[in-house]
């Protein structure tokens, strides 16, 4: 599904939320109620067939850049794999006011949740330095934590961005293709703390991919939230190329800087990495 035209509807957007979560359980990287995922949209949707109930929401910060924007989310302790079955009892909207710091939540009266996700901050900070900076009116976010590049961020060489890039962009063609930019890399920081909000959307900024370290991932699109959960597919498949070489004494080849720019040459790539 892409946000060209028409604009998706709530039931678009709410199926496509529980395609992204069962996709991050196929790839086992999203244990339990573990990751979290939001999109943000910029145009009027109608949401009171799925989300019936409404109640004053506190911001944890100001978001003037998300005036009158929608933010459909997951609720804390929910499991990604279980939205599909009932999207309206594991998400909720909230409708940021004109003002940017009032908001409303809107849920369903089958909600499972007592509260919205704890990485909530990162979320709505991220979407708001997306749409201020690029004018989007769409953006999608996906927290997970696919085991192996996770694995990866508990090795001290592999928490640098220009290493993990290198090692896992090697593996196959589409890796580069799909992440030309490469994957940013941040240091342990405490989950749903301000210094964890502030380095994501730093990250974020141009890079379609962080690696949390020892916690996980956050991948961002602004076509469609099934396409950050792809981004996150690419990277822990990559990561298990990695992770096999290792087990096997670090005898692969893999692309040459050379091969790898001739790919980003043959699909035309905005990448400056080779």
């Amino acid at each position: 599904m892409s946000i060209d035209q028409p604009y998706p509807d709530c039931g678009s957007l709410l199926g496509d939320i529980g395609r992204a979560g069962r996709t991050m359980a196929a790839i086992s990287a999203c244990e339990g109620a573990a990751g979290n995922i939001s999109v943000c949209c910029g145009w009027p949707i109608e949401m009171r067939h799925a989300f019936q109930l409404s109640e004053p929401f506190d911001l944890p910060d100001p978001v003037p850049a998300l005036a009158g924007h929608t933010i459909i989310v997951t609720g804390s302790g929910q499991r990604l794999r279980e939205i599909a079955d009932d999207p309206a009892a594991n998400l909720g909207a909230v409708v940021v006011g004109a003002d940017g710091r009032t908001a409303t939540l809107l849920t369903s009266p089958s909600r499972r949740f007592a509260r919205l996700t704890s990485e909530l901050n990162s979320h709505l900070s991220v979407h708001a330095d997306q749409v201020q900076r690029t004018g989007t009116n769409f953006s999608a976010l996906i927290h997970a934590q696919p085991p192996r590049t996770t694995l990866l961020s508990h090795i001290p060489e592999y928490r640098s961005g220009e290493t993990l890039t290198r090692r896992l962009l090697r593996w196959e063609p589409e890796t580069l293709v799909n992440l030309p930019e490469g994957i940013a890399v941040l240091p342990y920081l405490l989950p749903g703390s301000p210094q964890l909000m502030a380095a994501t959307v730093r990250g974020l900024r141009d890079h379609r991919i962080v690696v949390w370290s020892k916690h996980g991932v956050m991948a961002r699109s602004d076509a469609c939230v099934t396409r950050a959960a792809d981004l996150i597919e690419y990277t822990e498949t990559a990561a298990l190329y990695e992770h096999l070489n290792l087990a096997s004494g670090g005898r692969g080849e893999g692309l040459s800087d050379e091969e790898l720019r001739g790919i980003a040459m043959a699909f035309n790539l905005p990448t400056a990495l080779y």
